[in-house]
């Protein structure tokens, strides 16, 4: 499930780098993307959240902890 996580956030969010860390059905998952530039931290999160919602409706994912960064 960790490479298909990876694989949905970036073909969502091109050009994103992506980190992945999974305990059972609970992820941390940390995207960099210079598409979150001039976005609020809820309007990042929900483009993340877009990304991963596949996951989330069918059990797989339970509980997200996800930061958002831009590039510097």
């Amino acid at each position: 499930m960790h490479k298909r996580i990876i694989e949905s956030i970036q073909a969502n969010l091109a050009g994103s780098l992506v980190e992945v860390d999974l305990d059972g059905n609970r992820a941390l998952i940390t995207v960099t993307s210079a598409q979150f530039a001039g976005k609020s931290r809820v309007q990042k999160q929900q483009l993340v959240y877009g990304c991963i919602d596949e996951f989330i409706k069918d059990g797989s994912l339970h509980a997200v902890t996800i930061r958002t960064l831009t590039p510097d």
